[in-house]
């Protein structure tokens, strides 16, 4: 359980240096798919019930579960990304919550 979560610190830690203006929650989306996939874990939000994407990304009022799509982030903008994966078997689930640039008061 232990690597399962840490993985997914290793993939919030990727998004926080991708993270900018201009860049679409889909496109983040895909990020944290591959990255997952790339250390040999599975996405576990991918197809749960449907869910059609590998993270759930949420913007400024939308208070949980966001799904990702083609919306550009702005400067000021608040998102918080919430990733699980599924490896060796083991479950890891975490958020957190990143700004873009300075989101004022």
């Amino acid at each position: 359980m232990r690597a399962s979560a840490l993985l997914v610190s290793k993939t919030l830690s990727m998004v926080a240096g991708e993270l900018r203006a201009g860049i679409s929650t889909l496109m983040i989306d895909k990020l944290i798919h591959q990255f997952i996939c790339d250390h040999k874990a599975v996405p576990s939000f991918l197809n749960y019930h449907g869910y059609p994407f590998s993270s759930c990304i949420s913007v400024n009022d939308v208070v949980v579960h966001g799904f990702p799509g083609p919306k550009e982030l702005i400067e000021g903008d608040i998102i918080s990304v919430d990733i699980g994966v599924i490896f060796n078997g083991w479950h890891g689930d975490h958020a957190y919550t990143f700004a873009i640039g300075d989101p004022g008061e």
